[in-house]
C-alpha cells in the first residue's frame, strides 16, 4: 500500500482559497476507484498538536490501492502521483508552495473513522532509517481540557529532541480530531523521546488511565520520496 501526504501553503491573503478547496476537492476524490481512503485537514501554527489554526497551510491524504506486482519505488511512485488533476491546476492558479511526501506504511495499530485506512500491520518490522510517524486521536469532548493542558510542554520539548527532523500539524475538526505527523532519524531516537523523555511518558501514561481518545491511531511509515518545498526548504534535502 502507498500514500502521500501533501501539503500546500497559500500565499499571504488567500488562505480562503485554502478553505474552499476543502469542499471542493471532495467530488474528485469520491469519483476515483483507485483512492481507498482520503482525508482534508487543516493544519496548527506549530508543527503539532495546535489550537491555533494556520489558515494558509492545509493538507491532504491519500491512500492509493497498489497492485500486487508493484514493487519497484519508481513505478509506486508514478501510480501515486496520478491524484484528480484539478488539485494541480488548483494549487498553481493561487501560487501556493507545496511539499510532496510519498509513502509506505509498515508498522501501526488503531483506526481512523472506523476504518484501518493503511491496511493490516504489524506492530514491528525490521526497518532501519529515516522513519515519519502518524499519532491521531478523536478526543473525547469531556477530555479536551486535560489534553491541551498537556500538549504544548510535549511539543516544545520534542523540537529539541535529538534525531527529530521536523513534524506537521494536521487535523479535520479544531480542537478535536488532531494528528501529528513527525519525521525521524531513525526508530530508535523517536523511541528515546516517547518513553525516555519524562513528561511525554506522562502524557501517554494519562492518555491509557484517563481514556481521553475516543479513537486513535499510530501508524510508522518508510519515506520514499519527497518533493518541493514548505517554507522555502524541504526538510528532507540530501537524508533520502
Amino acid at each position: 500500500m502507498i500514500c502521500q501526504l501533501i501539503v500546500v501553503r497559500y500565499p499571504k491573503w488567500l488562505g480562503w482559497a485554502g478553505f474552499l478547496s476543502m469542499a471542493i476537492f471532495r467530488l474528485p476524490l469520491w469519483l476515483s476507484p483507485k483512492i481507498s481512503f482520503w482525508k482534508l485537514m487543516g493544519c496548527g501554527r506549530n508543527g503539532t498538536f495546535d489550537k491555533t489554526p494556520d489558515w494558509r497551510q492545509w493538507a491532504v491524504l491519500l491512500v492509493w490501492q497498489q497492485q500486487a506486482d508493484t514493487s519497484d519505488a519508481p513505478s509506486r511512485a508514478d501510480m501515486a502521483g496520478k491524484k484528480p488533476s484539478l488539485f494541480n491546476s488548483w494549487w498553481q492558479f493561487f501560487g501556493c508552495e507545496k511539499w510532496e511526501l510519498l509513502l509506505e506504511p509498515i508498522e501501526g495499530h488503531g483506526t481512523w473513522d472506523g476504518k484501518g485506512c493503511f491496511g493490516d500491520l504489524p506492530k514491528q518490522t525490521d526497518h532501519e532509517g529515516l522513519i515519519g510517524i502518524l499519532t491521531r486521536a478523536t478526543i473525547r469532548p469531556g477530555k479536551l481540557g486535560s489534553f491541551w493542558k498537556h500538549v504544548d510542554g510535549v511539543a516544545s520539548q520534542m523540537t529539541a529532541a535529538d534525531g527529530f527532523i521536523t513534524s506537521l500539524g494536521i487535523g479535520e475538526v479544531p480542537w478535536i480530531k488532531q494528528a501529528t505527523f513527525s519525521i525521524w532519524e531513525n526508530r530508535e531516537k523517536m523511541k528515546q523521546f516517547a518513553y525516555q523523555m519524562q513528561e511525554h511518558a506522562e502524557v501517554i501514561r494519562k492518555t491509557r488511565k484517563e481514556d481521553w481518545y475516543s479513537e486513535d491511531m499510530f501508524v510508522r511509515f518508510r519515506i520514499l520520496s519527497a518533493k518541493g518545498s514548505l517554507q522555502g526548504h524541504n526538510p528532507l534535502q540530501g537524508k533520502l
